[in-house]
């Protein structure tokens, strides 16, 4: 038996599929222990794994509740840079108080999100093996890819790893400062620095959700990515009530965009009134940004709730509309429900683009956002039969990617052997 310790921001979006990772781990008989702000208690001890705390009234919290709420409010550039600054916020507890919080609870070994830049830096300090996964899209830097922050398409022509190239240059720009920051505790703690940003990963295993079908095309991948596909257990997640009754039995359009950036209301107005008068029954929601009340006169009168049971429901939908947050896409495909995305900001136009790329899916950008634009999207991915062929064929490379199951075998092969694990097939 291991002691594994997980490292991710306390954002439902990450801490969702760590601790169903976490949870698969434990029922292979191995010890979890999330590390994490108070935050991330609740949804840690749901998923039936054991928490260790960090922060503190000396450091500021970083990924917490009010942070998050202040960047549901924000979209675009403003978003990511706001991002950017809670990641180095929890960069800077997470070097300091890590190390003695990993070494007291007697863990062995770190999974450690793409979005936590200390992680695997604690682990090289303290000689334990790390194992890195990536919470959202694949965060490795290849100028043959679009960033994950663009809702560039893919290709292949100069002029398109020209223009990668400057972005990745100006991102790197913006988060130069928690590179300086890490590579002063590597350097105190006698480690070599990183160089080149795909240094901070993983080099025994790096796992990614999603199926390598959804992905753009890569050419520069260590040998030992895996591909493993998503994790998500309704088992390991609190349960949420809903008015099953109030089903019509009308196609139904499932609209969330997500826990973080909700808040931009004036996006469910557009698409209720998108959604008005179509044969379907939209299910709207919120995601804690408001209470349903506050909605109550939408067009339409579509359901609204706060929170839904987004795995339940997402069995019985016919669409859904998204901000193209990775978990919802992954979620929605394994079910094979194609998808119109509106992303807002960090890995969701990336996110977007992909599922466009991929057929299974439409992007409007919100800047590009109507109720015309979304009425017809909504439109060509209900009638269109293509949307749906692929969302079928991307569920079944979500089925044959292996999940929980395949990752937790990579991750046991890291730390019975030490050694990379190489994946098979690309």
């Amino acid at each position: 038996m291991t002691h594994f310790g997980i490292i991710c921001p306390a954002a439902t979006g990450h801490l969702n599929p760590m601790t169903t990772l976490g949870l698969g781990l434990k029922q292979r008989g191995h010890r979890v222990t999330v590390v994490g702000i108070p935050d991330a208690q609740s949804k840690t001890l749901a998923a039936g794994l054991e928490f260790r705390e960090i922060g503190g009234s000396e450091f500021p919290a970083g990924i917490s509740k009010e942070s998050l709420a202040k960047l549901g409010e924000l979209s675009g550039l403003a978003a990511l840079k706001y991002t950017i600054y809670l990641v180095q916020q929890s960069a800077v507890m997470l070097l300091e108080q890590g190390p003695a919080a990993v070494k007291e609870a007697g863990i062995e070994a770190l999974l450690v999100d793409q979005v936590s830049p200390g992680g695997g830096t604690i682990a090289d300090y303290l000689g334990i093996p790390f194992i890195s996964s990536g919470g959202s899209l694949l965060l490795n830097q290849e100028e043959g890819v679009p960033p994950f922050f663009t809702s560039w398409n893919y290709s292949p022509s100069w002029w398109a790893r020209l223009r990668n190239r400057g972005a990745y240059y100006l991102f790197e720009r913006l988060r130069l400062p928690i590179r300086q920051m890490v590579n002063e505790y590597r350097q105190r703690w006698k480690l070599p620095s990183h160089s080149n940003p795909n240094d901070q990963y993983s080099q025994l295993a790096q796992l990614s959700q999603l199926p390598a079908e959804l992905d753009f095309p890569r050419q520069e991948l260590p040998q030992w990515l895996h591909y493993t596909g998503p994790y998500h257990n309704p088992s390991s997640r609190s349960p949420v009530p809903f008015p099953y009754e109030q089903l019509t039995g009308q196609p139904l359009i499932y609209a969330s965009m997500g826990t973080i950036q909700n808040r931009l209301l004036e996006i469910f107005q557009c698409i209720a009134k998108a959604c008005e008068g179509l044969d379907v029954q939209l299910v709207i929601s919120l995601g804690g940004s408001t209470s349903p009340e506050s909605l109550a006169k939408l067009p339409g009168s579509p359901l609204v709730v706060e929170y839904a049971p987004q795995l339940e429901l997402l069995q019985k939908a016919t669409l859904t509309i998204t901000h193209a947050g990775p978990n919802t896409v992954l979620e929605s495909l394994s079910n094979a429900v194609p998808m119109v995305g509106i992303p807002i900001t960090n890995d969701q136009p990336g996110t977007a683009a992909r599922l466009a790329w991929a057929g299974a899916g439409e992007m409007i950008p919100q800047a590009r956002l109507s109720v015309p634009r979304l009425r017809e999207a909504i439109k060509r991915v209900l009638t269109e039969n293509s949307y749906k062929q692929n969302a079928v064929r991307l569920q079944k490379a979500i089925q044959s990617a292996g999940g929980v199951s395949r990752a937790a075998d990579i991750i046991e092969q890291v730390v019975s052997t030490g050694k990379p694990v190489l994946a098979q097939t690309r």
